[in-house]
């Protein structure tokens, strides 16, 4: 069962000038250090950080909080599994609204799409519940 959608779409140049302005003020605020180090070994960083932060603004959306309610930008990080497909690894507030909106008897599996077309970066996450025991190939890495 669907138990939240998010989208987003994010400008890679207004992520591009709060790094010209700010630097690590604003990696630091936003990204966690996976993120950052991931992020940083690309050639075309603005890029890579404005999906992350569609995915970050997307998923907030899922959970149906926002950027409130306890779940701040960090909670929510973009990890890539074995084959290189996005998920999301939460913690802190946003994990804890999650398994709030997960019903007993369920366990969640985030679904990330990330793409970008400069100058935009677009992000689309679905929150899915599945029963315990019955995810087999969809298995994620632990929200």
């Amino acid at each position: 069962m669907i138990l939240g959608i998010g989208s987003d779409l994010c400008d890679i140049r207004r992520i591009e000038r709060s790094i010209e302005r700010f630097g690590d003020r604003f990696t630091h605020r936003i990204y966690t250090e996976g993120e950052r180090a991931r992020s940083d070994r690309r050639a075309a960083r603005a890029p890579s950080y404005a999906r992350r932060f569609a995915a970050k603004e997307a998923c907030a959306k899922a959970l149906g909080t926002g950027l409130s309610q306890g779940v701040f930008w960090r909670d929510m990080e973009v990890v890539n599994l074995p084959g290189g497909r996005p998920t999301l690894r939460l913690s802190g507030g946003a994990l804890e609204r999650l398994r709030g909106m997960t019903p007993q008897g369920y366990e969640p599996v985030i679904h990330v799409s990330l793409t970008d077309d400069p100058p935009l970066a677009q992000a689309f996450v679905v929150i899915e519940a599945i029963p315990l025991g019955e995810t087999g190939a969809l298995r994620r890495s632990p929200p």
